[in-house]
């Protein structure tokens, strides 16, 4: 059973915890796309971050003095978004550390795809941005199939915990012997389930925590997720999507 989750903008450089266990897998792709962000001029980086102009000249500099081996942090620890800070991965024991390191994969645009203690290095750059890498237009295609192969495992079977922007790079290239299940955090309105961006977040990285706490590695376990006050509701869900409603 593979988890997968997406990155998240906010990143540190951690020195003061475990060291990284190895580099990423794609590696020489992520060293293509970092030469060409370098290219870029600033203007034309900020339009590609899409973000205002202090972001773009810090994310600027730090790509200019990137390097892809050194100064390293464990994925799982250098990420700063709230489903890291729920997940909360820098208290995790050894036994967690290990479940996730087997079970768990980050998704990013930058590196393809991470196992929890590859070692990285700060960036930007979103799934969904226009690059133009080697003639092929945007990450989807630049990173094709592999990332739903590199991802795969022997039992076939995928929880997502990631936002559509990152599943859709997996969801695409589902064969028929797999099993995809998407759990969704929500709360009923008028008898609609209505998910609320920053709650599904935190749910996200709870649901991660609880399932090395447990040790999970049946999707039908995860059905007994209870924090942040969500259940699991059976008439709601399906056999691709697990709804957890907030009490």
């Amino acid at each position: 059973m593979r988890i997968i989750i997406s990155p998240a903008k906010k990143m540190k450089v951690r020195e003061d915890c475990l060291n990284h266990h190895d580099l990423p897998v794609f590696l020489e792709d992520t060293a293509r796309i970092m030469n060409w962000v370098k290219s870029l001029s600033l203007a034309e980086a900020q339009t590609l971050w899409d973000c205002n102009e202090k972001l773009a000249r810090e994310n600027f500099d730090r790509f200019s003095k990137m390097e892809l081996c050194g100064r390293l942090t464990p994925a799982i620890l250098s990420y700063e978004g709230i489903q890291y800070q729920y997940m909360a991965p820098a208290i995790f024991e050894d036994k967690m550390l290990a479940y996730v390191q087997e079970h768990l994969r980050i998704l990013s645009g930058f590196y393809g795809v991470l196992k929890p203690l590859d070692g990285v290095t700060p960036y930007r750059l979103e799934m969904q941005a226009k690059t133009k890498i080697g003639g092929i237009n945007g990450l989807y295609d630049f990173w094709g199939n592999r990332l739903y192969q590199e991802v795969l495992d022997a039992s076939h079977v995928f929880i997502n915990l990631a936002s559509k922007e990152y599943s859709k790079c997996i969801e695409r290239y589902l064969m028929p012997q797999d099993r995809f299940v998407t759990c969704i955090f929500g709360e009923l309105s008028n008898d609609k389930v209505v998910q609320k961006g920053t709650y599904a977040k935190m749910a996200r990285g709870e649901m991660v925590r609880f399932m090395a706490e447990k040790n999970i590695t049946e999707p039908e376990n995860i059905k007994q997720f209870d924090r942040l006050g969500y259940r699991f509701v059976e008439t709601l869900s399906t056999d691709t999507e697990y709804v957890f409603i907030k009490q």
